[in-house]
């Protein structure tokens, strides 16, 4: 069970700039889009056994029954919070199911996949859980000396958790164990005081843990917040224009653009133009030649003529338009909003470069990729078990050779070749590691003593290479891209990493063909093909490596004999 707490704002009668989420909570259709988002981007119903929840607002908020919500719970000045009618929603106790109180003030979004790592690794009956930016993946962090001066730079790869102590509000979240719930409850009810919820716990002898967990926060607090907020959720909501007219009186000639959104008994003048998202509340009157761009417009409002309001929350009629010191002739400071990317997903991707699905790199390589691998495959089927035998009578061990490698995007999967080395050969790796005669991540030395006399054969024709077409098939790889590569590698240089994971690894590429081996050199040349190759993509350039790649094998083959 879900139970968002929607705190009030003890300073909200003093400032006007405070206030805010109490004006969003009680004035509809404002209220409908707030809470409805709040209850299906801050709950994870799938760890919470029944799903049900709830949102608890202060009781003078007058905030009227919403369908959005199975059930809103009011609660009186410092008196506690009853949780009793979620709590009998779910009279199950196993340890498994969480109870989660979410802040309604910060509406979040976290890295879900992780969340559910933790919390099973975490062995604790109650977790704070706060969201930190700073964990997110492809952040970089700048190291500096006590003089200013710049020591260093790290860059997280995915997103990460750590440890923190014990906040002294209320977090983002807490996780409860759905099996202690009355370790915290005192008569069915919730402190309103975080300090009073923790000496509850510590009380019953409960286990706490707090976490930041990488993702990102929006204050609804703030004007900035809330617009991005309700622009979010309103992206989701279908407006239809029966909704529009529904009881207004709008002008023939007023114009909309976008999703916008109205309440009731509004009347919009002539020439009026209003671009969403936007949210106009009930009883409000728009005057002739008013433009309203991604606003809120309170409930009684009178927009007066001609007058430009953009990303703003006007919250009554009592509004101080001195405020807005600009007409629609005027200019308007755009508000650049934080970034709040409900796809997991698809934030993680945001670094990665994109083709169009019809041109040569969004889909005709991938079949170019499948037919060369079936025709490679076939040609080479009949003399397969030879291999496989050579292999075997040579050394002990199995056929094939599987490492774990990245894929597009990051993705892992089991890198396929005939094996040419000694079971045991990367521990030996190890060892020899002083000795490489080739910089940056590699590792190779002239006659490496783990290559059996049948390996070197099969890596110098590059025949052991053939078990990859296996992984072109299944789409893991391609046949002309950068070098497949483990997580270890791909992390040494960030620019290098965002560029060879745009595309699938190649079982050849522009830095195999192009490399010249010198000394201390070859990791750059390496990092330059590869970036290259992904700048330049092209069916001419692949077409190329193939060529030169195929000279390459025919030169080597012939020199074996």
């Amino acid at each position: 069970m879900n139970l968002i707490i929607i705190h009030q704002n003890k300073n909200s009668t003093t400032n006007n700039r405070n206030g805010l989420l109490r004006f969003a909570v009680s004035t509809e259709p404002v209220a409908g889009i707030i809470l409805h988002g709040l209850s299906k981007n801050l709950c994870w119903s799938y760890n919470s056994g029944s799903g049900k929840t709830a949102c608890a607002l202060p009781e003078e908020w007058n905030a009227g029954p919403y369908t959005t919500i199975p059930k809103i719970i009011p609660y009186k000045g410092n008196e506690t919070i009853c949780f009793e009618p979620l709590r009998k929603t779910n009279r199950k106790r196993t340890s498994n199911l969480w109870s989660i109180i979410s802040n309604g003030r910060f509406a979040t979004q976290i890295d879900r996949e992780l969340l559910d790592k933790v919390l099973v690794k975490i062995q604790a009956d109650v977790i704070v859980v706060n969201a930190e930016p700073e964990l997110l993946a492809y952040r970089e962090k700048m190291l500096l000396t006590t003089q200013g001066k710049v020591a260093g730079f790290r860059r997280a790869h995915a997103d990460s958790a750590e440890s923190t102590p014990i906040p002294t509000d209320w977090p983002h979240h807490i996780f409860v164990k759905t099996n202690v719930l009355d370790g915290v409850l005192t008569d069915h009810t919730l402190p309103q005081s975080f300090l009073a919820f923790l000496t509850r716990c510590r009380s019953n002898t409960l286990t706490l843990r707090a976490i930041n967990l990488a993702g990102t926060s929006i204050d609804l607090e703030t004007e900035e917040g809330l617009l991005n907020f309700c622009r979010i959720i309103l992206s989701k909501t279908q407006v239809s224009k029966s909704e529009i007219r529904n009881s207004n009186s709008i002008s023939p000639d007023a114009k909309f653009i976008g999703k916008v959104l109205l309440g009731k008994n509004i009347q919009i003048g002539p020439k009026v133009i209003i671009v969403g998202p936007t949210i106009i509340s009930d009883n409000v009157k728009i005057a002739s030649g008013a433009v309203i761009n991604s606003s809120i417009i309170g409930p009684g409002v009178c927009v007066p003529q001609n007058q430009l309001i953009q990303n703003r929350v006007v919250k009554g009629p009592q509004y101080n338009w001195k405020y807005l010191t600009h007409s629609k002739n005027g200019n308007s400071k755009q508000i650049f909003y934080p970034k709040f990317n409900l796809n997991h997903q698809q934030r993680l991707n945001n670094t990665f470069r994109y083709w169009p699905r019809f041109f040569y790199a969004g889909s005709l390589k991938r079949v170019a990729d499948f037919i060369i691998a079936i025709i490679v495959l076939i040609l080479f089927a009949p003399i397969m078990p030879f291999i496989i035998l050579a292999i075997k009578l040579n050394s002990p061990g199995p056929v094939f050779f599987k490492d774990k490698r990245q894929a597009k995007h990051g993705k892992e999967f089991y890198c396929l070749k005939f094996r040419t080395m000694v079971v045991g050969a990367d521990k030996i790796q190890d060892k020899l590691r002083t000795i490489s005669q080739v910089d940056g991540p590699q590792f190779k030395i002239n006659n490496d003593p783990r290559i059996s006399a049948v390996g070197r054969f099969l890596r110098n024709t590059y025949i052991d290479e053939i078990p990859q077409f296996f992984n072109v098939l299944l789409g893991q790889m391609s046949v002309v891209g950068p070098r497949p590569s483990p997580e270890s590698e791909n992390t040494l240089c960030p620019f290098w990493r965002d560029a060879r994971l745009s595309v699938r690894p190649g079982i050849t590429g522009l830095w195999q063909v192009c490399r010249t081996r010198q000394p201390t050199k070859d990791f750059q040349e390496w990092i330059h093909y590869d970036t290259k190759y992904v700048k330049n993509l092209s069916l001419r350039m692949d077409i190329w490596i193939c060529w030169q790649t195929t000279k390459k094998l025919v030169k080597n083959f012939i020199s074996q004999f």
